[in-house]
């Protein structure tokens, strides 16, 4: 078993980002500027948007962010969206999700301009990635590629099962594993949790791409020897042994599935580090086009 290590490898791509980023001050050239906006004291958005900030920095990127009360109207969150889609000095817009309940999240992701969605979000991004066209990718499953691809998996006709099928994260992943690219190239089966025979087509898969929202769904009797696990579920459990009293596990129950893997993501320290390399990759691709 190997661990596919989105700490490292996020590392080194985010090392390549920064020298370009150098290079571009160096010649004079625009520096990326990712305006992020938070409605609302979620701990986890909290966490999520703090992560980001603090790798905009350390790229050398600029970065704002608006911070928005919990009881902040659709109609002013659109309202300082439009402004940031009027700035040309703003490459890149990110509206942490999820958002308050009164507000759509579709009439958000609709209101970034499409030049500016480096979340990938958007039905213009969407449209052109499930037709190939250049495009931002959502982060997370470009997230995955990238990782697929730094360690060389060969996934050419292999049979992918994908669990979830989320629009942030399930369809597009089924999408770009079909592709005829590699890492892609596979048969790819889109389940979720309706499906009736889940476990049977799991065990008939090369690589499963876990991302249901469910602590560790993904057990070791679904599994079979030499399989790729990729665990994109981020879920809070209880710990009485833990400071916080809670832990931090995926969808996989990784310590079982660990010794039928022949690659398997951590939970943390693997998706989630990709996730935000990967934007960054979408902001200084921004800045450039």
């Amino acid at each position: 078993m190997q661990l596919l290590d989105g700490v490292k490898v996020s590392e080194e791509i985010l090392k390549e980002i920064q020298s370009e980023v150098a290079a571009r001050v160096q010649n004079n050239k625009k520096v990326p500027h990712l305006a992020a906006i938070l409605v609302g004291e979620d701990p986890a958005s909290q966490t999520y948007v703090a992560s980001k900030v603090k790798t905009c920095d350390f790229l050398g990127f600029k970065s704002t962010l608006s911070r928005l009360a919990p009881d902040t109207t659709e109609a002013e969150l659109l309202a300082l969206i439009e402004t940031y889609n009027a700035d040309s000095d703003i490459d890149g817009i990110l509206v942490q999700l999820p958002l308050p309940k009164h507000i759509s999240e579709d009439k958000v992701i609709n209101t970034i301009h499409p030049e500016k969605d480096v979340d990938g979000f958007h039905p213009n991004s969407i449209g052109k990635m499930v037709l190939g066209q250049d495009t931002f990718i959502p982060a997370t499953p470009n997230g995955i590629m990238m990782m697929l691809q730094h360690y060389g998996i060969d996934t050419v006709g292999k049979h992918c099962v994908v669990i979830g099928r989320s629009n942030i994260v399930g369809t597009p992943m089924s999408l770009l594993m079909s592709r005829n690219t590699n890492p892609g190239n596979c048969t790819v089966t889109l389940t979720h949790s309706k499906t009736k025979n889940l476990k049977e087509l799991c065990l008939e898969a090369d690589i499963i791409v876990a991302a249901i929202g469910r602590p560790k769904y993904v057990t070791a009797d679904m599994v079979k020897e030499g399989a790729i696990i990729v665990d994109v579920g981020i879920n809070r459990i209880e710990d009485a042994t833990k400071k916080s009293g809670f832990r931090l596990v995926g969808d996989v129950d990784f310590d079982t599935v660990k010794e039928k893997a022949s690659y398997i993501t951590p939970v943390p320290g693997g998706v989630g580090k990709m996730t935000i390399c990967a934007l960054m990759q979408n902001t200084l691709k921004a800045c450039k086009d």
